[in-house]
């Protein structure tokens, strides 16, 4: 199975006095930081899990809500064992304090191989990973390369097929992620509303007074050298 990379190797500090501790303290300082909870920056839902239609010989999708809990803006990254069948849209990003976005997650199923039952066991794995960024910044992927130290793992997402014929509430769920996932793509894609009309109606009326009283000068103009 592929490494998940580098960049995602460390853990999320603890706060607390703890975390200053002298280096002298050894063993006592670990303990401590290993009773500590974890500190997530991001919420995720489903939490640990990305369900996929079973549709063996098709590439199939999944969803994920990405939800920043902290109060900092946090860059996101996925990772994952299968980097050749799989791909994540968006593949990262920079959230900004209680913003939230569903990334879909597209696979390939493969056809079962020596009658497998692919359905109960997959070993494909996602990572998200996350990292603490200063204001709204531009994702970049070599965010996570600079600040390694500072990198943590949020979660490790399991695959879990499900079967695309029967109803279910996670089937139910998974529609209504990938429509809203969808929906807020072809906003993102439609252009902003252009108030031009509106300031070039102005204009012409504008520029028709103008006319309208260049008009009259002129008559103005004519009608005294006739008097004259």
């Amino acid at each position: 199975m592929p490494l998940w990379g580098a960049a995602a190797s460390a853990a999320p500090a603890a706060d607390g006095d703890a975390a200053r501790a002298p280096s002298g303290s050894g063993g006592g300082v670990k303990v401590i930081r290993s009773l500590l909870p974890t500190r997530r920056r991001l919420r995720l839902d489903p939490p640990a899990k990305l369900y996929f239609p079973y549709e063996p010989g098709k590439q199939v999708r999944s969803a994920v809500r990405i939800k920043n809990i902290s109060k900092s803006h946090v860059a996101f990254k996925f990772q994952t064992t299968a980097p050749k069948s799989c791909f994540m849209r968006p593949p990262g990003g920079v959230l900004a304090p209680g913003e939230s976005i569903i990334a879909t997650v597209f696979k390939f199923v493969e056809h079962p191989e020596n009658n497998e039952k692919p359905m109960d066991k997959c070993k494909v794995k996602f990572k998200i990973v996350s990292l603490k960024v200063k204001g709204p910044v531009e994702y970049v992927p070599e965010l996570f390369d600079e600040q390694k130290d500072q990198v943590a793992v949020e979660q490790i997402l399991r695959v879990v097929f499900l079967d695309a014929e029967r109803p279910s509430p996670q089937m139910d769920k998974l529609k209504r992620q990938l429509a809203e996932a969808e929906a807020a793509l072809e906003a993102r894609k439609k252009p902003p509303e252009d108030n031009g009309p509106r300031i070039v109606g102005e204009g012409l009326v504008i520029d028709e007074w103008k006319e309208r009283r260049e008009r009259y000068l002129a008559r103005q103009q004519i009608e005294g050298v006739d008097s004259v």
